[in-house]
């Protein structure tokens, strides 16, 4: 090493072990442990296409295959999809696509068969893969599986305030109305069921045509949703659902005019972070990578 190497070595050593010091007396974090913090960010994609949804609703089944592998992809910095989908689910995996029939506005058929032609290429077979929502208390895919897809769209929900990938296992249970007290506050718990328990390989939120108002418990009307044409996708349904509310929140901002809380709070999205340390609910410690069309994205 020639002296000036080693000044500048020695230097820059002086320079981190004094910042160090004032970094602790000061209650800030060093550098490296800064570093440390950014890496810990949990990783959401958004991937939106104005060819998804057409203008008499109609879904492009091309198009989302499109959207969902370039959203998995940048989510697991691979270039191909199914080397991707090697990384979520193994042959020898019995799959379960926890999906949602709620009539008005359910899980895109094109969405579920795009999940399962990738989960077949990675060479699970068809018989091994199962796709419900009210039955998989009966199905025996679901009660057998070992990996478990978790995919719904985004809607207001009367007793949770919002309906995403948390809620989404409420089916899991003989009896979804025993989390509907306290504004659902603590259906985290679901995920420690287990029939679902450390399943979860990907949450997938569907942003097609979300529902961004309601009153009721079945209420809907179209005039509450839009051609957001989005999916958003992680291995998080906390920080998915996060993502989500922050959506919801600029949508009603921009279309009534005013902030306009939603009703009930959906505060079992912080408690699911908080109290029952499923994943994150903090927006500052998310990594949220926006793809494709950006008009009017509101994130």
């Amino acid at each position: 090493m020639s002296e000036s190497q080693e000044t500048i070595t020695r230097r820059d050593f002086i320079r981190k072990a004094t910042y160090a010091t004032l970094a602790v007396a000061m209650g800030l974090s060093p550098p490296e442990e800064k570093k440390l913090e950014l890496a810990k960010k949990t990783k959401v994609v958004l991937v939106r296409d104005p060819e998804a949804v057409d203008k008499k609703g109609r879904i492009n089944p091309k198009v989302i295959q499109q959207m969902l592998d370039r959203s998995v992809t940048s989510l697991f910095d691979k270039k191909d999809p199914v080397e991707s989908w090697k990384l979520l689910v193994k042959p020898e995996d019995v799959v379960g696509v926890k999906s949602n029939v709620w009539g008005p506005l359910p899980t895109p058929k094109e969405v579920e068969q795009a999940i399962k032609k990738r989960v077949m290429e990675v060479g699970v077979p068809e018989k091994k893969i199962g796709i419900d929502d009210r039955g998989v208390l009966r199905n025996r895919i679901f009660l057998n599986s070992t990996a478990l897809i978790n995919v719904r769209p985004l809607r207001t929900h009367h007793w949770s305030g919002v309906g995403g990938c948390i809620k989404n296992y409420i089916m899991f249970v003989p009896r979804p109305s025993k989390y509907h007290g306290n504004s659902c506050a603590d259906l985290a718990e679901l995920w420690r069921l287990p029939i679902v328990k450390d399943k979860t390989r990907l949450n997938i939120l569907v942003l097609l045509t979300p529902l961004f108002y309601s009153i009721g418990p079945h209420h809907f009307d179209s005039t509450y949703i839009w051609n957001y044409k989005g999916i958003l996708v992680g291995t998080d349904p906390v920080a998915l659902d996060a993502v989500g509310l922050r959506l919801f929140q600029a949508k009603r901002l921009t279309y009534f005019g005013k902030e306009s809380p939603i009703k009930p709070p959906p505060h079992h999205i912080v408690f699911a972070d908080t109290k029952h340390k499923l994943g994150t609910s903090d927006f500052k410690k998310i990594e949220l990578v926006k793809l494709g069309w950006k008009e009017e994205i509101l994130l």
